[in-house]
């Protein structure tokens, strides 16, 4: 995960501390508290191992910790240091942002340009995930501020098996094979709890269903409150996916008409905006994606989303 880290002034502490403490009260009255999947220490990936050991950070949170929960966080350390007189730090992560209009921050006198860094260590997905899902977006992100940011250079701590990336003939064969390929999940140790099976929409939740059912193993539809249960696999589409974390993650239904989403084009007026679609239905995959930590499995029925093309040959 690309961030950014930006340096401005800002209101005394108090004023901050008062911020802080509005937000942890809005969660605690919006947000319902997410079941927590216990942290397990990563393999390395071959690459730069020396210096990723240098550089490791402490144990993260429990895999599934909300990005409202980071930024209160975020804050929370920030007034405690003695830079919060002057400063302030803000984390900023462009890939995900799925649900609204691009923001701007110069549109509310924050101006980030010329002073942000990007962090360039992953410690949520496993290499060979993140390079794959990386396929999905261009090489340079520019945002409505003109920010750029290169997304080369980033090292993933964790290391594991390659995505599987798979077109079926029809819904029954998808069906079969994703509930083949989750046994073989359980068997390696996988508990119900630490997989997730993400869809475009609410059209493809039976088909996600379907397929845990197949495999056996329990499951929990998660509504808006994205609250997960210890010992059920999570099923959701993918704009509520984001935030969650998995070792075990189904990209299913991966259709032709399905992503792109064949209703968003359709009601495009201006031509002008089909860019604008095509990159955030991409940014919508590729979320999904990375909810994984350690296996990925990404499904189509032929014809395919034409986005598995960029995810290299499916079997």
């Amino acid at each position: 995960m690309c961030s950014q880290s930006l340096r401005a002034k800002t209101s005394p502490s108090g004023r901050l501390r008062k911020a802080v403490a509005r937000l942890a009260a809005w969660e605690q009255t919006h947000l319902q508290p997410t079941a927590l999947v216990p942290w397990k220490a990563p393999r390395l990936a071959q690459q730069g191992d020396d210096q990723l050991r240098s550089q490791l950070l402490p144990a993260p949170e429990p895999m599934t910790a909300r990005l409202t929960e980071q930024r209160h966080l975020a804050a929370e350390s920030t007034f405690r240091s003695k830079a919060i007189r002057t400063t302030a730090t803000l984390l900023l992560d462009h890939a995900p942002l799925i649900f609204q209009l691009p923001f701007s921050w110069k549109s509310l006198g924050v101006d980030v340009r010329g002073r942000s860094s990007s962090l360039k260590i992953n410690y949520r997905t496993s290499h060979q995930i993140r390079a794959k899902a990386d396929l999905l977006l261009a090489p340079e992100i520019t945002d409505v501020d003109g920010n750029r940011e290169e997304r080369k250079g980033t090292i993933s701590l964790l290391n594991g098996p390659p995505p599987e990336i798979r077109t079926l003939d029809s819904q029954k064969e998808e069906n079969a094979a994703v509930a083949a390929w989750l046994r073989e999940r359980a068997k390696e140790g996988a508990a119900p709890h630490e997989i997730g099976i993400f869809v475009r929409s609410d059209a493809q939740m039976a088909r996600a269903s379907e397929a845990a059912q197949l495999a056996g193993i329990a499951f929990k539809a998660l509504d808006k409150t994205v609250q997960t249960t210890a010992g059920c696999a999570s099923v959701c589409t993918m704009h509520l996916a984001k935030g969650l974390e998995f070792r075990v993650v189904v990209v299913m239904a991966c259709d032709d008409v399905v992503i792109p989403l064949q209703e968003r084009i359709e009601a495009i007026a201006d031509d002008s905006d089909l860019d604008e679609v095509y990159n955030t239905e991409r940014h919508l995959l590729y979320v999904a994606c990375t909810r994984a930590r350690d296996h990925l499995l990404v499904t189509g029925v032929k014809p395919a989303s034409e986005f598995l093309d960029d995810l290299g040959p499916a079997r």
